[in-house]
């Protein structure tokens, strides 16, 4: 059956399909031959489909993988970095570093931690990404000063930013500490760029740190098992992967490769 070829190397673990856009854009994709304009189909069960001068071939599709990873502070959330920083890629080892794959689904700022999402399922990718699919994601996050109910409020139904609202967000105290910092749990169904960040200091209470908890039900803590440590991943659990595959209504998730747990 013929799809688009950023659909199928996003589903071959090739690259993310805005991964897969852009190389097709570079000219580094060819079909039969010839250079591959965006947009353009393909069967990978007859035509000749070329990545990089390397030949994409059914036999060379990668298992798929679902990780869940702590990402520490001053790690950046990209397969690559001009300015030669970690990247999260650089935490995992050779074997799933190498001919994966792999990337992020969605990003943390580089002076972010916590719960990150790895796989080389170009499809799940899409759709955990894409705008329709609100999936919640929790957060711990510190901020400068003690904001009273006024402003959490006003947090809660929305804040214009870049001209558009922020869509209504759960936010609650959790703890007020001296030094004037006040530890909240935010729980969003969007990801704009910074979008924590930018609100709490557009009212007045810059973020002194931020933390991700939890993707759904997906926790770096879950109940009676010890916290997933900075630096370090799991594979997905069969609920978690269920959870995901029944918010985005996908007909089947991919069979998970056998990994084991990485900690320190």
């Amino acid at each position: 059956m013929e799809e688009r070829l950023q659909k199928i190397l996003s589903e071959w673990g090739v690259a993310s399909r805005r991964q897969a856009e852009k190389m097709i854009l570079e000219g580094r994709v060819h079909l039969n031959g010839q250079v591959v304009r965006l947009g353009q189909k393909a069967n990978p069960e007859c035509d000749e489909i070329e990545v990089d001068g390397v030949p994409l071939k059914p036999a060379y599709r990668p298992q798929s993988v679902y990780l869940l990873l702590h990402k520490p502070k001053g790690v950046v959330s990209t397969c690559s970095d001009p300015w030669k920083r970690s990247t999260v890629l650089d935490l995992l080892p050779a074997s799933l570093r190498k001919g994966q794959g792999l990337h992020p689904i969605g990003r943390l700022d580089a002076e972010s931690t916590g719960a990150l999402l790895l796989t080389n399922d170009g499809g799940l990718t899409f759709g955990l990404t894409h705008p329709r699919h609100g999936i919640p994601k929790t957060y711990q996050v510190w901020v400068q000063g003690y904001p009273p109910e006024s402003v959490l409020e006003a947090w809660r139904k929305g804040v214009i930013l870049s001209g558009k609202k922020t869509l209504p967000a759960q936010v609650r105290a959790l703890a007020k500490y001296p030094g004037s910092q006040t530890l909240l749990e935010v729980i969003l169904k969007e990801g704009r760029n910074r979008q924590i960040r930018r609100v709490a200091e557009q009212l007045g209470y810059p973020v002194v740190n931020l933390h991700r908890t939890a993707i759904g039900p997906i926790l770096l803590e879950p109940p009676e098992e010890p916290m997933l440590k900075p630096g370090t991943y799991r594979p997905l659990k069969d609920f978690e992967l269920r959870f995901l595959q029944t918010q985005l209504n996908l007909t089947s998730v991919n069979v998970p490769a056998d990994i084991e747990e990485h900690t320190l």
